[in-house]
């Protein structure tokens, strides 16, 4: 579902602020905590998310909160940038990702029985879409792609995101 005033290109707004958090956490947290949540539907299709400060499709997810585990993260940002409800999440790999906007550890988790219907929740979210396995989106991140090909198709996990 694309958000209703989302414009089908970045924003800039969500832009910038992205770009001012990711500085202000290198110079305060130089390693930061982020999860990400494999949601399945009942034919199997996977749950991506498009942001309105990045491109290509994600697994829905972001950072984990001071005094929240990550299991806790994982579900939160379930919830916020897609509306669902988890009655849990289990961790499946953990991944370090090193760049020029800081140093983070991605856990990535699957989500346990959910219920509701996924709808645009965040300012940051433009668009939250299942896609089957097999027709999986042309512009989907890197880091996506080899999570999905890691769990289902048996590539070795890699420990970078």
């Amino acid at each position: 579902m694309i958000h209703p005033l989302a414009p089908s290109r970045l924003r800039p707004l969500p832009r910038l602020a992205f770009l001012l958090r990711r500085g202000w956490q290198r110079l305060r947290r130089p390693l930061t905590l982020g999860v990400r949540v494999l949601v399945r539907d009942e034919t199997g299709a996977v749950l991506l998310v498009r942001h309105t400060y990045i491109e290509g499709w994600h697994l829905p997810g972001g950072a984990v909160d001071r005094g929240e585990t990550l299991g806790q993260g994982a579900l939160r940002e379930l919830r916020e940038e897609v509306g669902l409800e988890a009655s849990a999440a289990r961790l499946l790999s953990v991944h370090a990702r090193f760049g020029p906007w800081g140093h983070d550890h991605v856990a990535l988790f699957e989500a346990g029985p959910w219920q509701g219907k996924p709808t645009v929740q965040a300012f940051e979210i433009e668009e939250a879409r299942f896609f089957p396995l097999e027709a999986l989106p042309a512009d989907l991140s890197p880091a996506t792609g080899r999570r999905l090909r890691e769990r289902f198709k048996g590539e070795p996990v890699s420990e970078r995101w």
